[in-house]
């Protein structure tokens, strides 16, 4: 199982946190620092900060040697698609080939609102992510291209420089419903889904390796992206969990706030955690991003390390 660190940077986090957070996640030996894309808190939290992924990203491949970077996901909505494509081929050139774009449609109303990007209702907003996709992953691999679409037009597009690697990893999440998995066997190498109970890990790696035969390609990998709460022992989960509880502003008692949990969060000691992983793995997951918080806690860290 490829263990990776997933931040959330709406919620404020500073950049002397980020830079903590990378040595710590590089020293624990995980595979990788990934992190949201958003202007604004998710929690409605309008007082917290973010600052930008992919100048974060680009930052901290200079500060790392190791580590796998990339966003979980950034939104189509935010930059036009040759803007984040020259982001991601300087971030990739800047790392020396450690970055990886996941990509989604975008779905925060309220920072769309506040921040002035157009929001479309979910059929366009959907249409606008299929002809980014396209246009980002041509942009890194074809010399030169001509794009029509009904909402962007490319003409002798060549993209220079073209990433450092080879093939630069393109990943695409979600429910995995239909248009989403024909997307990505056309386009993705990775397909992540967010939170799921072990019955619905099979049911959407089935959709997605379904829809990869359907275009003649071997499965792309499949990832799960969820919350974990994990300590040295019992004692210290029940810690963790209560900070975590605390900090979400849940009114509903902390026992209750981790029964609901219990079923898609990875939630208890290293040894309990490694033992939900393997469940997940014989299910069909291939890498894990686990949501981290507490962004000072850097033990929780060192603990997601000795998963690997």
């Amino acid at each position: 199982m490829r263990v990776n660190l997933m931040i959330e940077g709406q919620e404020s986090v500073s950049w002397p946190q980020w830079q903590t957070l990378a040595q710590a996640a590089e020293d624990a030996g995980l595979e990788g620092l990934f992190r949201s894309d958003h202007y604004q808190s998710v929690q409605n939290r309008t007082e917290r900060s973010a600052l930008d992924a992919w100048g974060t990203i680009t930052g901290l491949a200079v500060l790392t040697s190791r580590l796998r970077l990339g966003t979980m996901v950034s939104p189509a909505s935010f930059r036009h698609p040759s803007v984040l494509a020259k982001n991601v081929v300087t971030a990739d050139h800047v790392s020396d080939g450690r970055v990886e774009l996941g990509l989604g449609a975008g779905w925060h109303e309220l920072e769309h609102r506040t921040y002035g990007f157009d929001s479309h209702e979910v059929g366009t907003r959907y249409d606008v992510f299929a002809e980014q996709l396209e246009i980002i992953r041509r942009q890194f691999e074809e010399e030169r291209f001509d794009f029509r679409g009904a909402h962007y037009t490319l003409t002798d597009c060549e993209a220079r420089p073209k990433p450092v690697q080879q093939r630069l990893p393109i990943i695409l999440g979600g429910r995995a419903g239909p248009r989403a998995v024909a997307l990505a066997a056309r386009f993705a190498d990775e397909y992540n889904t967010v939170y799921p109970t072990l019955a619905q890990v099979r049911t959407r790696r089935r959709n997605v390796v379904r829809a990869c035969e359907e275009v003649g390609r071997d499965p792309i990998r499949f990832s799960i992206m969820t919350g974990c709460v994990i300590g040295d022992d019992e004692a210290d989960v029940r810690e963790r969990a209560a900070r975590l509880h605390a900090a979400s502003g849940s009114d509903v008692p902390l026992d209750t706030w981790v029964a609901d949990r219990r079923d898609v969060f990875v939630m208890g000691t290293v040894e309990q955690v490694g033992e939900r992983l393997r469940e997940l793995e014989d299910a069909g997951v291939e890498r894990v991003y686990l949501q981290h918080l507490l962004h000072d806690d850097l033990d929780a860290v060192g603990c997601m390390g000795r998963l690997t």
